[in-house]
């Protein structure tokens, strides 16, 4: 049994009190990461977006709305676990100066100057200690295996799997997997709780049983 952390959903970034920026992440997938390790005896923690669902039963929620929340969140819970699954779509970008007000027409264009939000999976693996892995989330439309590759080397994650945007809001979805040092390590396609299932076993066998083995007891 290992202690898992989980990211789910997207993030918002208030432009004004009633406008936001954000992306079209359901949580569907996080939801399904988080039953099968639920089903699989582990212990769950989840960081979640603004979603329109549940989770297990069995699984911890702490709901966040923003990107920086959510990291804020989960730097508190990582060194509780013993890895992290980051399903999470944060946005990426913020307002550098958010309205305090709601922001009414004028006929003109509106200019904002927006700003990059915190890499969450990026700040959470440089600061892993031994027997910690991560396991990032990787959602490209074009040159896919390669800058899934790349972040992977990155963010320092242990694993990396690859999706389209064919697979938001859908039932069903397709995953390319990569693992550090080894290159492409499996394809999974299927609804997503099976794919979930799929890939919380693979994490098991290449991540959870390597560290014990190593002396790294969960």
């Amino acid at each position: 049994m290992a202690r898992i952390l989980i990211t789910s959903g997207p993030t918002r970034e208030y432009l004004d009190p009633v406008r936001f920026l954000s992306n079209a992440s359901s949580g569907r997938m996080g939801q399904a990461v988080t039953a099968a390790a639920c089903a699989a005896g582990h212990k769950v923690t989840v960081i979640s977006g603004p979603v329109a669902l549940t989770y297990h039963e069995a699984a911890r929620v702490i709901d966040v709305t923003t990107t920086e929340e959510m990291l804020e969140a989960a730097s508190l819970e990582f060194p509780r676990h013993d890895g992290l699954i980051g399903v999470a779509a944060p946005c990426d970008y913020r307002p550098r100066e958010a309205a305090t007000s709601k922001i009414t027409k004028t006929g003109e264009p509106l200019v904002m100057e927006l700003v990059e939000t915190p890499d969450i999976v990026a700040t959470l693996a440089e600061a892993k200690r031994p027997g910690q892995w991560v396991v990032g989330f990787a959602l490209e439309t074009e040159d896919a295996h390669f800058r899934a590759l790349s972040k992977m080397e990155h963010k320092e994650c242990d694993l990396m799997a690859l999706n389209g945007p064919a697979a938001i809001g859908k039932e069903t979805t397709f995953l390319d997997l990569f693992a550090r040092g080894a290159g492409h390590v499996g394809k999974l396609q299927g609804s997503k709780r099976e794919v979930a299932a799929e890939l919380i076993k693979l994490i098991e066998k290449r991540l959870i049983e390597t560290r014990v083995r190593d002396g790294h007891s969960p």
